[in-house]
């Protein structure tokens, strides 16, 4: 592997954003692989300090500090990330339910899904099911995707899924759901049309589901 990927993925943890942002435009420089630089730099750092958490050898701050020094490469690599062909193969609304501000996994999703040529409008966190609904009517997407990190949280995709049929919108669109509380289970149990347990996968199964 590239030393200078290795570095970014070892300087997460140390939240030491300046010399990750620098290590990530060089590799650019160098023409390294925007893919691998995300997968194997980025995203295996944050799954070390992940890991780290779990085992009790990291704390919340660290974490933090992982996911901002990650978000600020990010906006670095998705220029190179992202296809510039004219038309989407489809269209998606995204948005963290209400009851919950995280943004980390969104924005993965979102990156992930642009880099398939997919269009994704961002409606940002703590949105409650008639934002999601107008969203809906305004933008008119194949597919409405929600995201929660918190157990507490969850139970919203439920209120959306109602209010969308309340307003005779369900049938207009697929709804996918995702986040850390979520399994394969509890979307069938509601009925949503789509979980993965991941950004990547998201993006590979609605990359499918539209070629």
């Amino acid at each position: 592997m590239n030393e200078k990927i290795t570095s970014i993925r070892n300087l997460l943890i140390k939240g030491r954003m300046n010399e990750i942002n620098s290590l990530v435009k060089q590799c650019i420089d160098e023409k390294e692989d925007p893919q691998t630089i995300l997968n194997e730099g980025l995203l295996a750092g944050m799954d070390d300090i992940a890991k780290k958490w779990a085992a009790g050898q990291a704390f919340i701050p660290e974490v933090l500090i992982g996911a901002r020094c990650m978000n600020s490469a990010i906006d670095i690599l998705e220029p190179y990330l992202v296809k510039s062909e004219d038309k989407s193969k489809c269209k998606v609304v995204f948005g963290t339910v209400k009851g919950d501000m995280h943004d980390i996994g969104k924005k993965l999703c979102t990156l992930m899904m642009k880099s398939k040529d997919i269009e994704v409008i961002d409606i940002g966190v703590d949105v409650d099911a008639n934002t999601f609904a107008d969203a809906v009517e305004q933008y008119q997407p194949d597919v409405v995707c929600m995201s929660s990190l918190l157990t507490t949280s969850m139970p919203y995709f439920e209120t959306v899924l109602e209010t969308l049929k309340e307003r005779n919108l369900r049938d207009k669109v697929k709804v996918a759901i995702g986040g850390a509380p979520v399994t394969q289970a509890y979307c069938d149990q509601i009925g949503a049309d789509l979980y993965t347990e991941d950004a990547v996968s998201l993006a590979d199964a609605l990359d499918q589901m539209y070629s």
